[in-house]
């Protein structure tokens, strides 16, 4: 067993003279069960096709496309574990410092949309080879989708990029079923009947049962027809009851989407990740200093998949669906074991979950015969009636990682979904969640506390967090623990104006809490939120949201959150007086912020509308101020992170 082949000489130790599959990526070659790449290219070696890895091409150069050779059946082609544009790029536009899954962390080894730039250089280099397109970024642009990045109505990626087939998805299932069907002499062009595959022709005649979609340019020409088409693509997700779906393009064109692959079984799953990973990144890399992704998954493992959730922010549901699907636990002890036998493992796993750690099976036994309820959500507004609650099963994997030897600690790092949690009646698995498996902090996602944008994110709304928030602490204090809760907050989501800012501003001030970092909402492709951003619509009922774009206001709904940092005084200030709430600037304790002396050394203070009036008495004066802010008392400690949701003596 080694690494699959980066090179000819590679080929030729391996006695290959023409690869079946020549795989183009976005990342650095790394071996290991959490990179997409790795799991494509490994299950197809595992049904005996020869796979080689063109890792970050030179996208000037389309011979650096042909450094394997021509391949026998085809070329796929993934922009990476990130979306490229995401990887690049900050919400405000600004660059990104540094790429974690490029050696050494290097920015500019991958184009912007890396899979259209790939898919063009292959076409360039081999006019008649299929090109076969998958990842996070083809999946979440396979249909029609407004682009933020160029704030424009983008087609279809696999038009864009040329390909001949998109695998959406998590791919293992329909890459083998294309690997056969290419092998068996079938071209590319009729292999339109695999499930969770997108092609595109000019003859649907021969579709049955298909909804047919507002056309491309009756979306662009009108965002509304976008947000029905993005509704009934959300509806349609599921392998058991959505249905095919058919883009109308000009000239002929459509662009159609077959329903997904079935959720693969525990079995199936197991076959995945028992697979003979080299669990690292390629030795190449070394003299770069490796590749930093490396060290947040090394040592974690993936218990799940899928996610009914129903964050509308969040794209899992288009991408890995919302049937949760499992593996074993022998199949999770049996790599726990092999990672305790790594030189670098020191005794923690730094994490068990999947995008939420705490589903560990599907949410009611509907979703494995029915498929999943189209205008329903599973956890939102409140839980559904007919969700299982229970815990029971990762509790019991968890202890026996805990048990075997060589584990000092077994920690949980990926999302817990705090309301799926207070709906479980059995505190059992809080309690040995709060005792055994917290590292100091536990990270949250409330997201916001206005019930108002809440509704617009698809969270439970504030009670439910606050109850979560009491008996964390309760239990923390029971168990003679000192750990406390960091909450990921969200500004500028739509829905959110200056009014919901600053009343998340004022529950933080009740916290005592400034949080170190805020995510302003990033509209990435094929969420419900990103249509709203878009659209202004909520796809779900059709009505008008509010939405802030213009970045100033962003930045003021920011700088909100963040009040006590003296840079963002001036914003602050602003942000209140355009809300209507100059009664939170001064001296109370209730205020964020304290005005400003009316000149050096005077001694003397006045509220900021005070102080505009007398500028506007003066003239020449701007009303602009120097010196610096003040926004706490110099006689009042900085209060650090550990303060969150703290009780108050």
């Amino acid at each position: 067993m080694g690494f699959l082949p980066i090179s000819k000489q590679d080929m030729e130790a391996r006695d290959i003279a023409q690869l079946d599959f020549v795989y183009v990526i976005g990342d650095a070659y790394v071996d290991h069960p959490s990179f997409g790449c790795a799991i494509i290219s490994r299950v197809l070696e595992a049904h005996g096709y020869s796979v080689g890895i063109i890792s970050q091409p030179d996208w000037k150069d389309e011979n650096s496309v042909k450094a394997l050779g021509r391949p026998r059946l085809a070329f796929l082609v993934t922009g990476g574990n990130m979306d490229s544009m995401v990887n690049h790029y900050f919400v405000s536009g600004k660059h990104r410092l540094a790429d974690a899954y490029t050696p050494g962390g290097a920015m500019g080894k991958r184009p912007d949309h890396a899979t259209v730039v790939y898919g063009n250089l292959i076409r360039r280099a081999y006019k008649d080879v299929p090109v076969i397109i998958g990842g996070i970024e083809a999946s979440l642009r396979r249909m029609a989708h407004y682009d933020y990045w160029s704030d424009s109505f983008k087609r279809s990626i696999l038009l864009d990029s040329q390909a001949d087939l998109l695998s959406y998805g998590m791919g293992e299932k329909s890459v083998v079923e294309i690997a056969e069907a290419l092998d068996s002499g079938i071209a590319v062009k009729d292999i339109t009947f695999i499930s969770g595959t997108v092609y595109k022709t000019k003859d649907i005649s021969g579709i049955y049962e298909a909804v047919e979609l507002p056309s491309y340019e009756r979306m662009k020409a009108q965002p509304q027809e976008y947000a029905e088409s993005f509704q009934t693509q959300y509806c349609n997700t599921d392998p058991f009851n959505g249905k095919t779906l058919v883009e109308p393009y000009p000239n002929g064109v459509y662009v159609v989407q077959n329903p997904p692959q079935p959720p693969l079984t525990t079995e199936e799953m197991d076959a995945v990740y028992d697979l003979q990973y080299m669990r690292t990144y390629h030795p190449s890399y070394e003299k770069a200093g490796g590749v930093p992704a490396i060290s947040e998954i090394k040592f974690s493992l993936v218990s799940n998949r899928g996610c009914f959730g129903g964050c509308n922010f969040c794209a899992l549901t288009f991408h890995q669906g919302r049937t949760v699907q499992v593996r074993s636990h022998e199949s999770i002890l049996r790599e726990a074991e092999r990672m305790t036998q790594d030189k670098d493992f020191k005794g923690y796993i730094h994490d068990v979950g999947g995008p939420t750690a705490n589903f560990r099976h599907p949410s009611c036994q509907k979703q494995m015969t029915q498929g999943v309820c189209k205008n329903r959500q599973c956890l939102f507004p409140k839980p559904c009636p007919n969700l299982e609650v229970d815990h029971a099963d990762y509790l019991a994997l968890l202890r026996k990682l805990r048990a075997l030897p060589g584990v000092k600690k077994v920690f949980i790092r990926s999302g817990i979904r705090f309301d799926y949690l207070m709906a479980d009646p059995d505190d059992t698995f809080f309690k040995e969640l709060v005792e055994h498996h917290v590292s100091g902090q536990l990270k949250v996602a409330p997201e916001h506390i206005s019930d108002r944008v809440l509704q617009y994110l698809g969270k439970p709304r504030k009670e439910v967090y606050e109850k979560f928030v009491k008996k964390y602490n309760k239990l923390n204090e029971q168990l003679g623990k000192k750990q406390f809760l960091v909450p990921y907050l969200m500004s500028s989501h739509p829905g959110s104006t200056l009014k919901e800012a600053i009343e998340l501003a004022e529950y933080l001030r009740e916290l005592g809490y400034m949080p170190e970092q805020v995510q302003d909402f990033y509209p990435t492709p094929s969420t419900v939120s990103t249509v709203m951003y878009y659209t202004g619509i909520d796809p779900r009922d059709g009505k008008k949201v509010y939405v802030c774009r213009n970045p100033h206001e962003k930045a003021m709904q920011r700088a909100l959150i963040q009040y006590r940092n003296p840079n963002n005084y001036e914003l602050v200030r602003e942000a209140l007086i355009k809300g209507g709430r100059e009664d939170l600037i001064g001296f109370d304790k209730k205020c964020l912020i304290r005005p400003r002396k009316t000149s050096a050394g005077s001694g003397n203070l006045t509220t900021e509308r005070e102080r505009g009036r007398e500028d506007r008495r003066h003239t020449g004066v701007s009303g602009k101020r120097a010196g610096g802010s003040r926004p706490e008392s110099g006689t009042r400690k900085k209060r650090t992170i550990r303060n969150v949701h703290k009780k108050k003596k």
